[in-house]
């Protein structure tokens, strides 16, 4: 297990201008630390946590309607799971991350970085 969390850890500490890895990574960390017996697939890898945030506009380009996509908390932590192969459910450990969009908030108000999910989904 230590050695997934390091490598979700080092994903975050190399992505920082991306406040969603480090949102998704956190995520993970709680999961696996919850699940142990999951940790292994962390490890796979060509698996990483940019790659599960793809998956996420995959997943909701497939809902867009009239432009406009989006997926909620779970919706969106269970996209991240099934990318990692994980079973279980994310809604534990998504309650933990309710405080995620104030963080980003503040992390936008102190570095004036913004994006929309238009910049995201390229203008569908």
């Amino acid at each position: 297990m230590n050695e997934a969390v390091e490598k979700l850890q080092a994903e975050i500490g190399s992505s920082k201008n991306n406040p969603y890895v480090k949102v998704i990574g956190e995520f993970l960390i709680s999961h696996i630390q919850s699940n142990p017996d999951e940790a292994g697939k962390i490890m796979v890898a060509d698996k990483t946590i940019a790659k599960s945030l793809d998956a996420m506009k995959v997943e909701a380009r497939k809902k867009a309607v009239n432009g406009m996509a989006m997926l909620t908390d779970a919706e969106g932590f269970a996209v991240v799971l099934k990318y990692f192969d994980i079973g279980g459910q994310p809604a534990a450990a998504a309650q933990a991350f309710t405080e995620a969009p104030k963080q980003l908030a503040q992390l936008e108000s102190a570095t004036g970085f913004n994006v929309n999910l238009d910049d995201l989904l390229g203008g569908l």
